[in-house]
């Protein structure tokens, strides 16, 4: 078993008033909290993102792409788990319609692309699958946790006029130019618990206390877990809120008879 350690990432976006759980107030505007990926499970990141602005409109290539490019299975497919959101948070994912090539490269070139995408209201509990190519950006007044393929490759395309790289071609080459499909967002019960991914890249579930039996059979092996309000114990160690531990199996994870935490496992 092991405490990942964590990696607390300076964001121009990022919050000074974090949760408890992460010390309450930063020196710096803190935008994430990175989970080292431990060498046994090194295809998983898994961070907590807190914004008081809107982040940059980006997109991520596929492995097949970054494979193609000459740049190794660098491909991120990730999800979103909303924990807070202020009244009239938003997430934009996907255009309103699609459009076409040349559209695209005017609206990155002028800005217009943050009206012409989808702007999704949200609270807490609310679930959002981003297969890779799709463009989207977070809101301000967010908290959410991110479970995605670990790459460092992200094409950012409109960043709202700060003085960051952009990379226009490469992202408009590779985005997704229509609507973000329904069945990729969900809205989750308050407690409870709830199966969230299941492949091809990684599996994730919210669990509420325990597993069932029917959700260890599918864990097999080393995985991930993180409590998200309740305090775990893996291998004996406790593990609490703004922890991330891995554990050699289910079984070696001992659960309070209610709590949400998530688990999550490479595909």
């Amino acid at each position: 078993m092991t405490v990942l350690p964590t990696r607390a990432v300076a964001k121009p976006w990022g919050r000074t008033d974090l949760p408890q759980a992460f010390g309450g107030t930063a020196a710096e505007a803190i935008g994430e909290v990175w989970f080292e990926p431990p060498p046994q499970l090194d295809q998983l990141l898994i961070k907590y993102i807190f914004t008081s602005e809107k982040l940059s409109v980006q997109c991520h290539p596929s492995d097949a792409q970054t494979e193609a490019m000459g740049l190794g299975r660098q491909g991120k497919e990730e999800c979103w788990l909303v924990l807070d959101a202020e009244p009239g948070a938003e997430l934009a994912i996907g255009f309103k319609h699609e459009i076409d090539l040349a559209t695209l490269r005017e609206a990155i070139r002028d800005g217009s692309i943050e009206q012409l995408l989808t702007w999704h209201p949200v609270s807490a509990g609310d679930f959002f699958y981003i297969p890779a190519n799709t463009v989207h950006s977070i809101g301000a007044g967010i908290t959410l946790v991110e479970v995605q393929q670990n790459s460092d490759i992200t094409y950012r395309l409109y960043d709202y006029g700060r003085p960051r790289e952009l990379h226009v071609e490469e992202g408009a080459a590779v985005a997704l130019r229509g609507p973000y499909p329904a069945h990729n967002h969900r809205q989750l019960a308050a407690r409870g618990p709830a199966p969230l991914v299941d492949g091809p890249y990684f599996r994730l579930d919210r669990l509420d206390g325990a597993p069932d039996a029917a959700t260890i059979g599918r864990y097999a092996g080393a995985l991930l877990v993180v409590p998200l309000d309740c305090t775990i114990t893996v291998a004996g160690v406790p593990v609490a809120p703004g922890q991330c531990a891995l554990a050699d199996s289910l079984e070696a994870v001992a659960f309070p008879a209610s709590g949400l935490s998530l688990i999550a496992q490479p595909g």
